[in-house]
């Protein structure tokens, strides 16, 4: 079978098309909360300014950066941020977000994430970060995190927060139920006709392409690549409502209830350069 056949073949063409459909999704969404974001809200999540540590005046990159966000609210904690995502419409979005909050130094740039380091022109930050629903995108996680390491300066910091992989072995609304094997290696194409923000009319772009990258995976690739792994947190706690048992807290993230036998749904990795 062809490229023009197998979509795994052009799994970064067919993904950058199914994402570049889904921004003006997302920026309408009550997911994204675009008009909380503009009032002054941060998308970040409570424990990761804690994790990362002061970052004022800190080179910070954001890989897989989406619409800025994250990335934005990294700017108001007072970090020089710069953020690089393949999708062209996600960048331009996110540059209208940086003048509307008034963030005139934050910079967004257009380019595949294993493409980074000649995108940047060899710049080096004191922090690379990349947030949660990243890392399933990308097929080859060793190469990743080269190109992390090459993105580092001296004694620069990774912090990298995800969704746990063990969240993918359940069924849509079960977390008692295994479904899905850990350590599949195939990837997963699926059609969805919208987003995880809400459904959509089907379009010529619903196909996307994901890959489980087991915890070990992970850390092995962040190990193999310089990397001194300072910390590995698992969470109880995740962003939406993945299985019907979840309930939100007041701070907006989900949990397990009480009594229910909690599992990882997400994770915080946080490593050095030398």
């Amino acid at each position: 079978m062809d490229s023009d056949q197998d979509p795994v073949a052009g799994w970064a063409a067919v993904n950058r098309a199914n994402w570049d459909q889904r921004v003006p999704m997302h920026v309408a969404s009550g997911f994204y909360d675009v008009p909380g974001f503009l009032a002054g809200d941060s998308s970040l999540r409570p424990f990761e300014a804690a994790e990362l540590g002061p970052v004022a005046g800190r080179r910070l990159l954001h890989l897989q950066c989406h619409l800025g966000l994250d990335t934005l609210s990294w700017a108001r904690r007072g970090a020089s941020v710069t953020g690089l995502d393949f999708s062209v419409p996600a960048i331009e979005q996110a540059r209208r977000l940086a003048a509307e909050v008034g963030a005139a130094d934050a910079r967004f740039v257009a380019a595949d994430v294993y493409e980074a380091v000649d995108a940047l022109r060899g710049e080096r930050f004191d922090i690379v970060y990349t947030g949660v629903g990243a890392l399933c995108w990308l097929p080859d996680l060793t190469r990743w995190a080269r190109v992390v390491a090459d993105l580092l300066a001296p004694g620069g910091t990774l912090y990298l927060v995800e969704f746990h992989p063990v969240t993918d072995m359940f069924g849509d609304d079960d977390a008692r139920t295994v479904v899905t094997d850990y350590f599949r290696t195939d990837p997963d194409v699926y059609e969805i006709a919208g987003s995880y923000t809400g459904p959509a009319e089907p379009s010529d772009h619903d196909t996307a392409i994901n890959w489980q990258h087991p915890l070990g995976d992970v850390v092995t690739a962040v190990a193999a690549a310089g990397l001194r792994i300072e910390f590995l947190h698992e969470h109880d706690l995740t962003m939406f409502r993945r299985y019907r048992e979840l309930e939100e807290g007041e701070d907006q993230l989900f949990r397990l209830p009480e009594g229910h036998p909690r599992i990882p749904l997400s994770y915080s990795l946080r490593a050095t350069a030398s």
